[in-house]
């Protein structure tokens, strides 16, 4: 994967604003904060965000892929104020299921999520190299 960053633009701080890639391409829709099997066990954000992101490394996993192989990430957050409160606990999280690497980001708020305790939504798209 190539960071793409245009000369003299800022480095951004925790995401890309454009990658490159070839490969095998993994689309993994939506994860919320449910465990497995469809229950939350939380009604907080950062725990929401904790159990999206395993939701992520497990499909990941299924197809082979990493979260290294995480090319973009879009964010639906039903709460600004509670993700800028939490962020240091939601960084953790992304820290230790993630990682550090640099993929294309957004977050978006919006008004609410189909599942009505849903806090958080994440979508990614993964790329696994191909062999050689």
């Amino acid at each position: 994967m190539q960071v793409l960053l245009p000369p003299g633009w800022p480095r951004p701080k925790g995401y890309a604003n454009g990658v490159m890639v070839s490969g095998r391409q993994i689309f993994v829709a939506g994860m919320i904060g449910w465990d497995a099997q469809g229950v939350f066990h939380t009604d907080d954000l950062a725990g929401q965000v904790r159990q999206a992101l395993q939701n992520i490394v497990a499909v990941l996993e299924e197809g082979g892929a990493k979260p290294e192989h995480i090319v973009r990430m879009t964010w639906y957050i039903t709460d600004k104020q509670a993700y800028m409160a939490q962020q240091a606990e939601i960084g953790k999280a992304y820290r230790e299921l993630i990682g550090s690497f640099n993929a294309a980001m957004t977050a978006v708020q919006v008004v609410a999520l189909i599942e009505d305790r849903a806090k958080v939504e994440i979508e990614v798209t993964a790329v696994v190299p191909d062999a050689g």
